[in-house]
Order: C-alpha cells, then sequence, then structure tokens
C-alpha cells in the first residue's frame, strides 16, 4: 500500500511538473507576442510621424509657391498698368505736338498790328498748318464740292434747284468734314444740287 502511494505521489509530481513547465513557456510566448505587437506598434507610430512631416513639408512648399504667384500677379498687374499709362501719354504727347506750333501762331496774330487782309493771310496760313499737323495724323478732310453726294461721308442739309450742275452733285460745304485713314471722324456738312430735268427723266 505504502509503495503504491509512493508511486502515486510520484507520478503527481512529475505531472505537476510538467504543467507548471507548460504554463511557464505560455507565459513566455504570451510575453514575446505582447512585445512583438508594441514594437509594431512602435513602427507604425513613427511611419505616421514620418508621413505626417512629409505632408507638413509639401504643405509649406505649396503655400510658399502660392506667395510668390501672387506677388508675381500682382507685380505683373502693377507693370501692364504702368506700361498701359505710358502708352496712352505717349500718344497723347505725339498728338498734340504739332498742334503746340499752330496755338503759338495763333497767339502771335493776335497780337500782332496790321489791316484785316493780313489778318486773314496770317490765319490762312495757321490754317494750312493745322492741316499738314492733321496728316501727319493720317486726318484727312472728307471731299465734298464737285463730287457727287456721298451718305455714307456727307451730310445734306439743303439743296439748291439747278440745271447747271448734276442731281445730288455736291455744291457747297457748310461745314468740313474728316476720316482717319478709312474710318470717318464726322460727316461733312453740304448743300447738293437738284436737277429738276434729270428728276423728271
Amino acid at each position: 500500500m505504502q509503495d503504491e502511494a509512493a508511486g502515486r505521489s510520484g507520478e503527481d509530481f512529475y505531472t505537476g511538473s510538467e504543467a507548471g513547465a507548460r504554463m511557464v513557456e505560455e507565459a513566455g510566448e504570451e510575453r514575446r507576442a505582447d512585445g512583438n505587437e508594441e514594437r509594431g506598434a512602435a513602427v507604425e507610430s513613427a511611419g505616421a510621424q514620418q508621413e505626417l512631416a512629409q505632408l507638413r513639408g509639401e504643405k509649406d512648399q505649396l503655400l510658399d509657391r502660392l506667395a510668390r504667384l501672387q506677388a508675381e500677379f500682382d507685380n505683373a498687374r502693377k507693370r501692364e498698368a504702368k506700361e498701359r499709362t505710358d502708352a496712352r501719354e505717349y500718344t497723347i504727347g505725339n498728338t498734340v505736338e504739332p498742334f503746340l506750333g499752330v496755338m503759338d501762331n495763333f497767339q502771335l496774330a493776335l497780337k500782332a498790328q496790321g489791316s484785316a487782309d493780313q489778318l486773314r493771310t496770317g490765319v490762312e496760313l495757321i490754317l494750312k498748318q493745322m492741316e499738314e499737323a492733321l496728316k501727319g495724323l493720317q486726318v484727312v478732310a472728307v471731299e465734298t464740292v464737285g463730287t457727287q453726294f456721298d451718305p455714307r461721308v456727307h451730310e445734306a442739309l439743303g439743296s439748291i434747284e439747278t440745271a447747271e450742275f448734276p442731281d445730288h452733285q455736291v455744291l457747297e460745304e457748310i461745314r468740313r468734314g474728316y476720316k482717319i485713314r478709312e474710318k470717318l471722324l464726322r460727316p461733312a456738312l453740304v448743300r447738293i444740287a437738284s436737277n429738276p430735268a434729270q428728276v423728271s427723266a
């Protein structure tokens, strides 16, 4: 009996030892698994931080580029405005300059002492000078007297009945018309012939 009890006691001892070893081994595996999970989480966290830092860097670069583009746009707009102003002033200067001499001559004519004929001659010279200045700007007078009435460049203020001239021929210029190249600036005011013989025919 004692021998059997001793045998069972020995078996229980070995069985308990094996169970304890398994428990120790399982606990070690759990610790290793926990360690692996912690290392994996640390790696993921480091990767996320690196990606975040990269995104912040890209954002800063985009903001810097946007600021430069805005500055370039503002500079281009200011430069365009200045160039437009300079071009306008240049055009005005070139347009006005030829007429300064005309104004000078008018002032001299007003100060001059002379007869009516001399004054008339001086005004005619000034008028010729002004016409030359207009020609320099490609501004020319519309042809009137002796030409056929053209509603595109003439405006009739009346007619003169006559059998001597063709019907609708311009006989009198009341106000001179002008055009710049082929563009009409203002029509010429005229009186035209009214020939009853040609109208009835």
